[in-house]
């Protein structure tokens, strides 16, 4: 007889290398055919909703890393709720309108927008945003994402615009639009207006001149001969001057430097001095902001007065705290200006050239009228000195192009007036991290109105009419009207129509006696439009619910749509559209660089998933520390590989041993267990309980970590390496081994459930392979998550056998030194004798298993006390110890070494203990 045969050795299809490229397509072709997120949901149905809201990416190009980051974490999350008590829907979304897609038309499609109408344009921007979408979907499918991918919400939709439409107009209704003359942020490259959150900061070098005013009318207070002294970095903005601010209540200093008599104030006197290379510098006088109010200096380069004005804005952190004041450039200076009536002056076009209305410059890009303008500055004696800086500069952030402030004609939401309300919704909301809260809130409480209207073509409209005397029309009945307008037809009807055709029928107004009316050709901010989410998604569809119980983006959002959907949310509702937001960071490289394609360091999810399989990517997801910012690298998915191997490889391990067990008629009662398998039952309940709290906090990093420490440490490293002796030695249906079995079963089953949301192909690889499932679903994703088994003394066994396994650590210790020192080969070759302290000896007694077995030698003894120990003991805390090879010869069965082979004549070759399983079990 061959003894091999009596083996009862691993029997499983489920294959060692996971080959995740080319099967997980196969999984996911499977998860179609069955319409998985459909029976989920079907399984799921009654439950307590639990609602993450998609942020909407944008659609356009392949998605990055920081896409798959961010989808990937929300798939965690959803498909472990729907496997905890809650019906958890996943509804995912796209942003469609705004300048990159007609951008990317023009420059890429070759497509010549002044060559066709509005409405045609648009249609082509509607064709793209829609191309976009697919190869985004499939990219998104591909990284495992679970969701109703065949009904997302798209900003473009009709159902969407119409939803967004009421948002604004309720919005009018409570008086929080309006349309304004104010400096906004102006992007020339894209010849709109820009809010906020559309803006990012770079280094720009910019000039930096100082320039000197003469004074007209010192109202008794400065002479005629003295001039007051102000710095900017924007010389194109001085022909738009109409007056220089002073803080009222600092201390300025009239100096005379040789014959001429400047104004500067008194704590930046030093700086300047140096700065201006002044010699001899004196004193004249000083006096308080306040009493140069209303002086009247002369415009350097017009015959035009400039105003001194008192703006608690001035400071001394630059500057000469006397500030060039241009209403039609920037915010303070536009709030200052309307304090004393100065106007707004704004000689600079859409295109950021240089008007009429500044004589000398006209035709000028304002960024080349500096030098210009500096010229003449100089050639008429007024400029003091020009040198460059190189400072932080907004830009716009789909440009890359520097920004402007440009006093237009825009339409607004007033934050002001619900700015209390904003920041009270802010505090309601639960923020992970932290630190979130204290963000959003400062950004609220700081943030001016916000600038909604963009002089673009492809957007939703803003829905407004005006009448033959300009006075703009929004009520209840025109909104309702354009509403539903574009959900029938779709916001192309504003471009394809004429004004009285989008009015309801018989519509009349006083201020258009005539029936004549107009309608507005600016498009809403796009961040309105995702912003109006909360309404257009959660209230619009039936399987979702408003406020969401999590927002879930990367840290920009901030700024970005977690400010923009908490602002109409709270003008629409009263209340924020969310109950809880959770942040992630910004995806680096290894060396914590950002990605750029000039430095050939981008990772790209598809050539990742191509080469190593979404699993990996996944599994690299929950590694990380998500909340700050993240790297990847090869080298780092290398090492994540390495895990899923080990996590896969205790998988195979579990599937192979229980190919003859069925849980029904060969389970062990907890009761009868040994202790040692009650011990690891109870380490694979601490797993579960931390697994599942660690879900619940987003601690996916824990998760990480346990399962793995769980697989290698626990398992691999103990219970499954001592375990081998049991399950391939002993007879079928011996009660150890069906006891091994029966923990073996319960781990396989909790385990594959505890990271289906994380690895869900490999999870459902493994489900389809565990033989007499008691569960029949034909997904692990149609099962809930284990429940911890209550094992009575679960402490106390905790206890003494996470001390055991201290002692069994310096067993293999031991074993190791001698393997190195080549007085043992393998470890069942030989015989340990220890000699243990009297606490240690107690412990090792109270262990009612094989020793041999669970140290996997095939000799063992206690042989004294601690000090009795021989010198050439390996010594430690617990015990010295003493490694010899064991006496005896090799059981051609089960490799022990053992004096007793052979002694049954019938089977010479094999120790007693299989001597005995073979006779009994399989001779003839």
């Amino acid at each position: 007889m061959d003894y091999k045969d009596t083996l009862l050795m691993p029997q499983t299809d489920f294959p060692m290398r996971g080959n995740l490229p080319q099967r997980e397509p196969q999984i996911q072709a499977e998860w179609e055919e069955m319409d998985i997120y459909r029976k989920v949901q079907e399984r799921t149905k009654g439950r307590p909703l639990f609602v993450l809201h998609d942020g909407p990416p944008y659609a356009n190009g392949d998605i990055h890393m920081g896409h798959a980051l961010n989808k990937i974490l929300k798939d965690f999350i959803v498909r472990y709720k729907s496997m905890s008590g809650y019906c958890a829907p996943y509804v995912p979304g796209w942003d469609t309108h705004g300048l990159p897609i007609e951008t990317a038309l023009t420059k890429n499609k070759g497509v010549n927008r002044k060559e066709m109408s509005v409405a045609e344009f648009r249609k082509r921007c509607e064709e793209y945003a829609y191309e976009q979408i697919d190869n985004q979907r499939q990219q998104f499918k591909r990284l495992g994402v679970r969701g109703d991918w065949d009904n997302p919400y798209i900003t473009l939709k009709p159902e969407y615009e119409a939803q967004q439409i009421k948002v604004f107009g309720e919005m009018a209704k409570k008086g929080l639009i309006y349309k304004g003359l104010k400096p906004v942020y102006w992007s020339p490259s894209s010849e709109s207006a820009l809010a906020e959150a559309e803006i990012e900061y770079k280094d720009k070098r910019s000039p930096s001149i100082y320039v000197a005013f003469s004074i007209k009318d010192g109202k008794g207070v400065l002479e005629g001969d003295e001039k007051m002294v102000i710095w900017t970095t924007t010389p194109w903005t001085i022909p738009a001057n109409l007056g220089i601010a002073v803080h009222p209540d600092l201390e300025y200093s009239v100096v005379q430097v040789a014959e001429a008599k400047y104004v500067v104030a008194s704590a930046l006197l030093e700086s300047v001095t140096e700065e201006l290379g002044w010699e001899g510098t004196v004193v004249r006088k000083t006096l308080k902001g306040k009493e140069l109010e209303y002086v009247v200096a002369k415009h350097p380069l017009y015959d035009r007065d400039s105003l001194v004005v008192c703006g608690e804005h001035v400071t001394t952190d630059a500057g000469t705290g006397c500030v060039h004041t241009a209403p039609g450039h920037g915010e303070d200076d536009f709030i200052v200006g309307q304090k004393y009536g100065l106007g707004v002056l704004c000689p600079v076009d859409e295109r950021g050239y240089m008007t009429e209305e500044a004589p000398g410059f006209a035709g000028l890009f304002y960024d080349e009228a500096n030098k210009a303008i500096t010229e003449k500055l100089n050639e008429v004696g007024a400029l003091l000195k020009l040198s460059f800086i190189t400072h932080s500069y907004p830009h716009d952030w789909r440009t890359k192009q520097p920004t402007i402030f440009r006093a237009t004609a825009q339409w607004f939401a007033s934050i002001d007036k619900i700015r209390n309300e904003l920041l009270q919704a802010v505090q309601e909301t639960s923020w992970v991290p932290a630190w979130g809260e204290t963000r959003l809130y400062n950004m609220v409480r700081d943030r001016g109105d916000w600038c909604i209207s963009r002089q673009r073509a492809w957007g939703v409209p803003i829905p407004v009419f005006y009448a033959e005397n300009g006075e703009p029309i929004i009520t209840d009945e025109t909104i309702e009207h354009v509403s539903n307008l574009f959900r029938q037809y779709g916001s192309n009807v504003w471009f394809e129509r004429e004004a009285k055709d989008l009015l309801p029928e018989g519509f009349t107004h006083p201020g258009s006696p005539n029936g004549r009316f107009t309608k507005e050709t600016d498009i809403m901010d796009v961040w309105f439009d995702s912003g109006s989410s909360h309404q257009a998604v959660l209230e619009e569809r039936d399987d979702l619910q408003r406020p969401a119980d999590l927002y879930l983006e990367g840290s920009d959002q901030y700024r970005g749509w977690f400010n923009s959907s908490l602002s109409t949310a709270v003008a629409v509702t009263g209340k924020a559209p969310y109950k809880e937001v959770l942040s992630h960071g910004f995806v680096l490289d290894g060396e914590g660089r950002k990605m750029s394609k000039s430095l050939g360091n981008v990772v790209v999810p598809a050539k990742v998933m191509e080469q190593l399989g979404a699993d990996i990517l996944r599994l690299w997801v929950a590694s990380v520390d998500y909340q700050a910012d993240v790297r990847i690298s090869d080298s780092i998915l290398k090492q994540v590989a390495e895990v899923y191997r080990k996590i896969r490889n205790t998988f195979r391990f579990l599937l192979g041993n229980l190919f003859d067990f069925d849980p029904n008629p060969n389970a062990v009662s907890i009761d009868k267990l040994r202790e040692v398998d009650r011990y690891m039952l109870v380490k694979l309940n601490r797993l579960i309980d931390k697994v599942k709290r660690s879900y619940e906090t987003y601690d996916f990093a824990v998760i990480y970590h346990e399962v793995n420490n769980f697989c290698t440490v626990d398992l691999s490293a103990f219970y499954l390496d001592f375990a081998k002796d049991i399950l391939y030695i002993e007879a079928k249906d011996a009660h150890d081994r069906r006891a091994i079995q029966t923990v073996l079963y319960e781990t396989l089953v909790a385990l594959t459930k505890l990271v289906a949301p994380i690895l869900p192909h490999t999870a459902d690889e493994v489900w389809g392979h565990i033989p007499n499932r008691k569960e029949t679903e034909e997904s692990v994703q149609l099962v809930d998550m284990p429940d911890a088994l209550e094992i009575e003394g679960a402490e106390a066994l905790l206890a003494k056998w996470d001390a055991f396994m201290n002692v069994r650590d310096d067993v293999l210790k031991a074993l190791e030194v001698a393997r190195n020192e080549k007085v043992i080969g393998k470890s069942l070759t030989a015989h340990v004798a220890v000699y243990p302290t009297a606490e240690t000896k107690q412990l090792i007694e109270s262990i009612n298993e094989s020793l041999k077995q669970l140290f996997i030698v095939s000799g063992f003894e206690i042989a004294g006390s601690y000090d009795a120990a021989p010198e050439t003991a390996q010594k430690f805390a617990s015990m010295a110890i003493v490694v010899r090879p064991a006496d005896g010869e090799t059981c051609e069965r089960c490799w022990i070494v053992t004096p007793d082979v052979g002694q049954n004549e019938a089977f010479p070759t094999l120790c007693p203990r299989c001597a005995h399983i073979v006779k009994e079990h399989y001779s003839a």
